[in-house]
């Protein structure tokens, strides 16, 4: 069993509309833009973060907003939905914020003895806020939601599946394990993580397979400390069996990728270099930078990529 991973590093989904997408998770869950960059392998294709003040692993959600992409089909081999943590004693704040902005799909719900609400994003993406005790994690403070308010980070994922018990033991070798069910949900989480440390499987037999596009999650990424764990993780996985990609440079982090048995794409990342490396940490996330391959690129980009209002 690995004891290298540390929880959830970052979840990355696709999007259809890139100013849509940045005004849904910075100005109605109040998350700080930490980076605008490119897609490594798209450069013509936007890849935003958010999350909070530094783009701390275990709080950032991504995207690729793809122009013209069609819509996603939730099913089964997929994460079917992305929990964040917010303090006890706010969702009727968070309900009347997001019906305020229009948001659809509000359904307030408890699940292992936890309130939930669950809400879509702009693409029909598939998330819930979760109040979460003791969560000493601090939310974004210099945006739109106060502070005592805010989104900590993620909670965790739920991972919709026809059969869980593969997955259920490579989440065990990664170092997970089994805490508690509740319905069609089985509840693995990781002691001493970052505090996005929980995987809720939905194993639902009779699910027809998902299809990807606008509001799927493309991949979710955990987090090791540095290079090192990431080779040692990557050591095991091959050994287990795993089909794992040489380590990738992101600039932001290390990143080694692997299908699961399910069908959902893994990631291990590392928490260095961070999202400082090259933009003064007051400043996340304004300027449009570049990977060191695409950087002769620029000058068409900044014409044919679409604006995105600050």
């Amino acid at each position: 069993m690995l004891d290298q991973i540390k929880g959830l590093h970052h979840v990355t989904s696709m999007a259809a509309d890139a100013q849509e997408n940045n005004a849904f998770f910075t100005n109605v869950l109040g998350l700080r833009r930490v980076k605008k960059t490119v897609n490594f392998d798209a450069p013509e294709v936007y890849h935003l973060y958010y999350g909070d003040e530094a783009g701390t692993p275990g709080s950032v959600m991504t995207y690729f907003p793809f122009p013209r992409i069609g819509p996603g089909r939730r099913g089964a081999g997929e994460v079917s939905e992305t929990g964040f943590a917010v303090p006890p004693g706010t969702l009727d704040f968070w309900r009347d914020r997001l019906e305020g902005a229009g948001v659809d799909g509000l359904a307030e719900f408890e699940a292992f003895g936890e309130r939930r609400l669950r809400f879509h994003g702009p693409d029909g993406d598939g998330f819930a806020l979760i109040e979460t005790p003791d969560d000493p994690r601090e939310p974004y403070a210099d945006g739109p939601v106060p502070a005592d308010k805010g989104v900590h980070g993620f909670r965790g994922v739920t991972m919709r599946l026809r059969d869980g018990a593969a997955t259920s033991e490579l989440l065990k070798f990664m170092g997970y394990r089994e805490i508690a069910r509740d319905g069609v949900l089985i509840r693995f989480a990781l002691e001493g993580g970052n505090g996005a440390d929980i995987v809720d499987l939905e194993v639902l037999p009779d699910a027809a397979p998902a299809r990807q596009g606008a509001g799927s999650v493309h991949h979710v990424a955990f987090a090791v400390a540095d290079r090192a764990a990431q080779v040692e993780v990557r050591r095991a996985l091959l050994e287990a069996g795993a089909h794992v990609t040489p380590v990738i440079d992101r600039d932001y982090f290390w990143a080694i990728y692997f299908r699961t048995p399910g069908g959902i794409l893994f990631e291990i990342a590392t928490n260095e270099p961070g999202f400082a490396r090259d933009e003064d940490p007051a400043h996340l996330g304004e300027a449009l930078k570049l990977p060191k391959q695409h950087a002769h690129l620029r000058p068409q980009l900044e014409k044919t990529l679409p604006a995105i209002a600050d």
